[in-house]
């Protein structure tokens, strides 16, 4: 059974306008940040409240900046499509490069992790149930899931279920991943409204 099957979405809801590779597509490296200052600060800040110094992290589709706070130890381990945008970012003691859409299944061990995050990333995924199932694994019982996403992305790579939903409809869509992969306590939560920064919202739930 397809994951559109499974989340009880339509056949091609998975679909992208750019169905190349996507290798070839996040070659070139990107030294960029995907939201604004504002969107980051609010991020960065709800990042400081759900982690603990000492955290193990996974954070899954990262670049080159993974706007944790300063101020906390964690050990972060990143995932990514490019490897000098891994390798630029000073946070991540150990990473990896691995094309999600292609193969959802981590070789992340058993309850490794105590949060795993997904930053302005889960709109390009093509097989989210399989990879929501993977973080579930990866977490231990109790561990943060904190998906966070604005209005910005690369169109062409976005699925079609993604750009068919408003804001709103996109909270609830990556709410239904989590609910059908496992994870409790699923909520939305508005970082940013948009008004003085790129808007922001973040879905939390638990392992």
């Amino acid at each position: 059974m397809t994951d559109a099957e499974e989340l009880g979405l339509p056949a091609h809801a998975f679909d992208k306008q750019d169905d190349g590779a996507d290798t070839a597509f996040y070659a070139p490296a990107r030294l960029v940040t995907h939201i604004d200052e504002g969107a980051i600060a609010a991020l960065t800040a709800l990042y400081a409240a759900l982690l603990k110094p000492g955290d193990r992290v996974l954070d899954l589709m990262s670049s080159w900046v993974s706007h944790l706070p300063d101020d906390v130890p964690l050990d972060v381990v990143g995932h990514g499509m490019n490897a000098q945008e891994l390798a630029a970012n000073p946070r991540l003691s150990r990473w990896f490069v691995q094309d999600l859409n292609d193969n959802p299944m981590l070789t992340e061990p058993d309850a490794a992790f105590d949060a795993v995050l997904i930053c302005v990333g889960v709109q390009y995924l093509q097989r989210p149930l399989a990879v929501f199932r993977e973080l579930r694994r990866v977490l231990r019982p109790g561990g943060v899931l904190i998906a966070s996403y604005s209005n910005r992305c690369f169109p062409t790579k976005a699925v079609a279920v993604w750009c068919a939903l408003d804001v709103e409809g996109q909270a609830a869509l990556i709410t239904h991943y989590c609910d059908r992969a496992g994870f409790d306590q699923a909520e939305a939560i508005m970082l940013a409204n948009g008004s003085t920064s790129d808007p922001l919202i973040a879905v939390t739930a638990r392992a």
